[in-house]
């Protein structure tokens, strides 16, 4: 703030005035006109409002139309997704369907052990199928009952198991990839009988 009073301010800015009046001279600053256009060209180039507005709606309805394109494009893809998703699984079952049908043909003039080597030798082409895809076996016997993975069909009093643990598996159970497929079904083990 300068040391002037506020009278003097006032004078010496209606001095400016007068001298702006007189001379035509303005010493303070003037507004630069960047575009280099002189103000009669500015006012030609004005936009009309309702051009805008047209313009504007076009571009409304060119994101509209390419936001229900997206949409559709997504949904034909999550169809195809759900349709499509096996069939690099079922390509692999095929091989273990060929054996088991090859398996089954040559059964008729087979012995006993051929056959047996002919189903285990499916099996194994079934096992790792499955296991390239991230499907892997429960097969808890021995261990702890676990509610998370297995499914307690009854409770037997066992001498030999530790109590809770799962002394028989009716039936393995199966993840993928970590997900629980199917809980396997299992006899619990339970504290001996007590006769006394």
């Amino acid at each position: 703030m300068s040391g002037k009073p506020k009278e003097a301010e006032i004078a010496s800015d209606e001095h400016v005035a007068d001298n702006v009046e007189a001379t035509g001279d303005d010493t303070g600053p003037r507004p630069v006109d960047v575009s280099g256009e002189s103000q009669e060209s500015a006012d030609q180039r004005q936009i009309d409002p309702q051009a805008l507005a047209d313009e504007n709606w076009d571009k409304y309805l060119r994101a509209v139309a390419e936001l229900e394109n997206v949409r559709k494009r997504s949904q034909r893809d999550i169809d195809n997704a759900r349709k499509f998703a096996l069939e690099r699984f079922a390509g692999e079952l095929l091989a273990v369907r060929d054996s088991l049908e090859l398996g089954l043909s040559a059964a008729d003039g087979a012995d006993v052990g051929a056959f047996r080597e002919g189903c285990e030798a499916t099996l194994k082409l079934l096992i790792s199928t499955m296991q390239q895809f991230g499907i892997s076996e429960i097969d808890p016997l021995g261990e702890p009952f676990d509610p998370q993975l297995h499914e307690a069909m009854t409770m037997q009093p066992s001498a030999e198991a530790e109590p809770g643990s799962v002394l028989t598996v009716f039936q393995k159970g199966y993840e993928l990839n970590g997900r629980l497929l199917r809980p396997a079904r299992v006899v619990v083990a339970a504290e001996p009988d007590q006769e006394g």
